[in-house]
């Protein structure tokens, strides 16, 4: 058995979900992300037993391209948040009526069939063929079942389409140089290369572009906000705990150690990039009035924090990242489910019209204040593990990055908790609160039990990262 099989159960059931009809689409493709979830957790298993669980085959002779699928502990990591998240993110959306069910349900699971393929994926050329093709079925989940004005969500979604793509062509140039170099597009090839820093530069910067929009670090974030506010839950989840995964990856698996020479030359500008994107993510998220538009300002604060910790260019950057986007992964996917939650009962997202929930649903309240607590950190939550190596990996460079990226836990405290007292304290609402469903509850727990579970104990996915990030980490300094 190799990875291909995780792949090969999203594209069916992707498929077999669309013929299913309307009503029975929803629990097919539950049943069939689960199956990737158990099939990717196999393929983990043979991996920590030493079995080779990924493929090379050829596929194009002229140009030279494979069918490469390359499984370490990092590209497993991501594949099985990816496998996790899917099941959970459908099975959240039971509560909603969706229309055209069929349709939506095979977006999902063909959406998540693309970025496994781009987690896994060992030759350029195919790595951009998964990359683009998870943009598809989020255009289509953002713009058909999305929310708010019909007009204003087409130029939204359109934005982000345009935006994302015209940054992917630039990524696509580089390949095409880098296969004139090395005559291939697989990835150790690519490594491989002796490039002149000049080149290097150019290729850097092609890189950069593509995955500055996607993750997104400013100043190419302004499409994030009112997507993840246009797009349906799942589609914002998606978004959000998984698809923009893809460019923070990506920065780790290709653009570092293709280009090294330039990443160590403009480390300062990179890392000040991204930590101006936490300030400024953190003070918009401060201002907002809109509880989704809150979320996606809070998660522009956590993945520039994140970039920054790639960007050091130090083993524990690259670790605390890692770690970050998983935690990161689960709490954002969960918090933005806690707002579907409210959304369902009073038909807005205002923060200024609620308030008062506490009285009505307690136990809504204790799981929604243990996603708040994780998402600023808490010690013994998953997120602490990861932004306290980040912290500690820009000290390395340099104290003041620390203590300027170390605002995302000040700040993201106060617009959390004001936003937590806002939604959920105070006298009790006029509008009746029904308290989390046996469905709504079961979702939450598993997702503030992985946070917790990791927060304690964090080294099982320590163990699988790190052999593959000293390789990495090995990779982009070595003598070129």
């Amino acid at each position: 058995m190799d990875v291909s099989i995780v792949l090969l159960s999203l594209l069916i059931g992707a498929v077999v979900t669309y013929f299913s009809g309307d009503k029975l689409a929803s629990k097919v493709a539950l049943l069939f992300s689960l199956g990737s979830l158990v099939l990717s957790l196999n393929i983990l298993y043979l991996f920590t037993n030493g079995s080779n669980v990924g493929i090379l085959h050829g596929w194009i002779t002229l140009p030279k391209v494979s069918v490469a699928l390359y499984a370490d502990g990092l590209s497993l990591a991501m594949v099985l948040l990816t496998t996790i998240l899917t099941p959970l993110i459908i099975f959240s959306s039971f509560g909603t009526t969706v229309t055209n069910a069929k349709n939506f349900y095979a977006l999902v699971l063909f959406m998540a069939f693309a970025m496994t393929g781009t987690f896994l994926a060992a030759d350029g050329l195919l790595y951009y063929v998964f990359w683009e093709l998870a943009l598809i079925p989020i255009y289509f989940i953002a713009l058909i079942w999305g929310n708010g004005d019909a007009e204003k969500r087409k130029k939204a979604v359109l934005k982000f389409f345009i935006y994302t793509l015209a940054g992917s062509l630039f990524m696509l140039v580089a390949f095409a140089y880098l296969y004139t170099k090395a005559g291939s597009f697989l990835l150790q090839d690519l490594y491989n290369l002796n490039l002149s820093t000049q080149e290097q530069f150019w290729i850097f910067f092609a890189f950069f572009l593509a995955y500055a929009i996607k993750i997104p670090i400013i100043p190419f974030h302004t499409w994030q906000a009112k997507v993840y506010q246009k797009a349906p839950t799942v589609g914002t989840m998606l978004l959000s705990g998984i698809m923009l995964k893809m460019g923070l990856y990506s920065i780790i698996r290709w653009q570092l150690p293709i280009a090294p020479q330039a990443a160590k030359q403009y480390m300062p500008l990179l890392i000040g990039l991204s930590i101006a994107g936490v300030i400024y993510g953190s003070i918009l998220a401060l201002r907002q009035k809109d509880l989704k538009k809150l979320l996606a300002y809070s998660s522009l604060a956590h993945v520039g924090l994140i970039a920054a910790g790639c960007y050091t260019l130090t083993l524990d950057g690259l670790s605390g990242a890692v770690h970050q986007m998983i935690a990161h992964g689960f709490v954002i996917v969960g918090l933005f489910f806690a707002a579907e939650i409210i959304y369902r009962r009073y038909n807005t997202r205002t923060i200024s019209d609620l308030g008062g929930i506490r009285a009505q649903a307690p136990k809504f309240t204790s799981l929604f204040m243990i996603l708040v607590l994780a998402s600023v950190a808490l010690p013994g939550t998953y997120n602490f593990v990861g932004e306290f190596t980040v912290l500690y990996s820009l000290s390395q460079v340099n104290i003041w990055l620390a203590v300027f990226g170390g605002l995302t836990i000040i700040l993201g405290a106060y617009y959390m908790l004001k936003m937590f007292q806002n939604v959920m304290l105070g006298a009790t609402n006029a509008t009746v609160f029904g308290d989390v469903t046996i469905y709504e509850t079961l979702t939450m727990v598993v997702i503030i039990a992985l946070l917790l579970f990791f927060g304690l104990y964090p080294k099982p996915i320590n163990d699988l990262i790190h052999p593959s990030l000293n390789d990495i980490f090995f990779t982009i300094n070595r003598l070129k």
